[in-house]
């Protein structure tokens, strides 16, 4: 049991109460939501008091879920990107009063992209070059206080155009994550590789999971072992690598959070 991976959970300040032991029976990742959230970011430091306060006795890896809604990080318009910097960098600013490692960012690749793009010369390059130039103020702040950012496939086919971005930055403060319910969609619906596969493309790249289980017919977010994943052959990927990413459920009941790692535990995959 001592030699399976330590999985934990994004959980809301609110539910850190009622997952107090869990979490810190074995120091298990935990990744907070709430950052995401533009209102929360404009004045965030009365509910990181708070949630530090339940945090103390915990040891474990800290992340949050960087904000996302109504942008993509691949801005190329230079009046607009600003706006998008200036949410990037207030979410650092929460991640170093938390104390949080990382912080999940939203890979702009979908579908359109697999079938277009390399279509004219220098498409592929023009994408990676306006997401850098987006996160350039992020990466140097999160170079600075010690964050890694990572980035999660959301639409994405084909695992190797997020590896190029994370190639080109050559930065340690960017890295990939994979999240297995959008993995298994993108395999049922676009032909693309399996959660597993998307592990195995990311390598030793990897630095954040998302767990979550789906049937392959939308993002489900269910509690693991409620759809079709083979988390057998998720964890035999991670099993190969030697990073250690964070291994953080993410579901829409968090009720089912502890099942969901009880699941894996009976698989004899993790604890």
């Amino acid at each position: 049991m001592g030699d399976l991976p330590v999985v934990g959970a994004q959980l809301t300040a609110l539910l850190l109460d009622s997952h107090r032991e869990w979490l810190i029976e074995k120091d298990r990742d935990l990744e907070l939501p709430e950052y995401a959230m533009t209102d929360i970011l404009r004045a965030p430091d009365t509910l990181i008091a708070k949630t530090k306060a339940k945090l103390d006795g915990w040891n474990g890896r800290l992340g949050v879920h960087g904000p996302f809604k109504g942008f993509e990080i691949d801005v190329s318009d230079k009046e607009f990107r600003p706006v998008v910097q200036a949410r990037l960098l207030a979410c650092l600013d929460a991640c170093e009063k938390l104390g949080a490692g990382q912080m999940v960012i939203h890979s702009p690749y979908d579908p359109w992209d697999h079938a277009n793009l390399g279509h004219k010369p220098k498409d592929r390059e023009r994408r990676v070059d306006a997401i850098l130039a987006t996160l350039a103020p992020a990466l140097e702040r999160a170079e600075g206080i010690g964050v890694t950012m990572v980035l999660e496939n959301i639409k994405d086919v084909d695992p190797a155009e997020r590896a190029a971005v994370i190639a080109v930055a050559d930065s340690p403060a960017l890295r990939l994550s994979v999240d297995t319910g959008h993995a298994n969609w993108a395999h049922h619906a676009c032909d693309a590789p399996d959660p597993a596969g998307f592990i195995d493309a990311a390598g030793e790249r990897l630095a954040h999971v998302h767990l979550q289980d789906t049937d392959g017919s939308r993002d489900c977010h269910w509690a693991l072992g409620e759809g079709t994943i083979d988390f057998a052959a998720v964890f035999a990927a991670l099993g190969r690598l030697d990073a250690r990413p964070h291994l953080i459920v993410e579901i829409n009941d968090f009720s089912k959070v502890k099942a969901s790692v009880a699941h894996l535990q009976a698989l004899g995959l993790a604890q």
